[in-house]
């Protein structure tokens, strides 16, 4: 009897986000998977044997480093591309613009309208070592990627603007990541323990809560306010950009430090621990572009990229 046959996924990158999505992937039972755990030339070679319904990309965008088409350069030479189709890449990275390069390279590659699927993953996963991870609760193409992700067990929401979407997401990326980095405190809103039997940490001291209470905060909501004022001179209106995103983003991020247990850190603090290069660009820098191609004034979010 004849058997459908499941359709290959490669996954490049295998840090928190890649762990996670390999994981749900396969556990939905609807697709075969690779994972490749190191991004680099050599790594994505050696998968490069077979072809492949879609290439989901989970590494961090870092473009004055390295990009995307260099890392997925072996799928893109003639030894593979002339042998089998392009896949469709889903890219699972932070930051805004970061499909832009991958598309200009499929578009000289010459092999067909370039296939992209741009993502807004909100997930609070961080690597802590080698073999550990940890996670906090949290059209046709689409349509059987969404169905591969929602068999594995998380949740999806397929848009037609995303954007719109990816750059609300930013939001968060651009506020509370920069400020837990240089601050070294990811909790801005959890108050000391009250039972010393049960101690946790980090925890905003009483001798400085009023200074971040005073100084801090309004600072992260002067910072979302510019947020909302750019979204307008992109096009957004108050239907896809609600005004109240600001209220809720610090609401939202208030409940999640609040709780005692909660031990996520942004990745670009996590970055910043371990030496290693952090997504200023996609994040911030792209923002303060996108601000000056439109003579938007944000002060606090220069402050933060310079």
């Amino acid at each position: 009897m004849a058997t459908n046959k499941l359709p290959e996924i490669l996954v490049v990158g295998f840090g928190a986000v890649g762990a996670i999505y390999s994981m749900i992937l396969k556990k939905s039972g609807l697709t075969r998977v690779t994972a490749v755990a190191r991004s680099n030339y050599d790594a994505v070679s050696e998968a490069a044997d077979r072809p492949y319904s879609y290439v989901f990309v989970t590494t961090k965008a870092i473009p004055e480093r390295v990009t995307t088409p260099k890392i997925l350069a072996p799928l893109l030479a003639p030894e593979y591309a002339d042998v089998h189709p392009q896949p469709t890449y889903v890219l699972l990275q932070n930051g805004l613009n970061v499909e832009a390069d991958l598309f200009q390279a499929l578009e000289k590659l010459g092999k067909g309208p370039p296939s992209i699927v741009s993502t807004a993953v909100w997930i609070g996963t961080n690597l802590l070592g080698p073999n550990v991870v940890q996670h906090n609760h949290f059209a046709a193409t689409l349509v059987e990627i969404g169905g591969i992700l929602s068999a594995g067990g998380t949740e999806i929401t397929i848009v037609g603007e995303v954007q719109r979407l990816k750059f609300a997401k930013n939001f968060w990326n651009v506020t509370f990541s920069p400020f837990a980095t240089l601050t070294t405190l990811p909790a801005l809103f959890r108050d000391p323990p009250k039972d010393s039997s049960n101690p946790y940490s980090p925890y905003v001291s009483p001798t400085t809560a009023h200074l971040v209470n005073e100084h801090t905060i309004p600072t992260i909501r002067a910072t979302l306010q510019e947020l909302l004022q750019l979204g307008r001179a992109l096009g957004y209106d108050e239907d896809g950009l609600p005004s109240s995103l600001v209220d809720d983003t610090l609401e939202n991020t208030r409940q999640l430090h609040a709780v005692p247990e909660s031990e996520h850190k942004p990745s670009m603090m996590l970055d910043m621990e371990k030496g290693q290069p952090i997504e200023v660009e996609v994040i911030l820098g792209e923002v303060v572009r996108m601000a000056q191609e439109r003579g938007v004034s944000i002060p606090a979010s220069d402050l933060k990229y310079l």
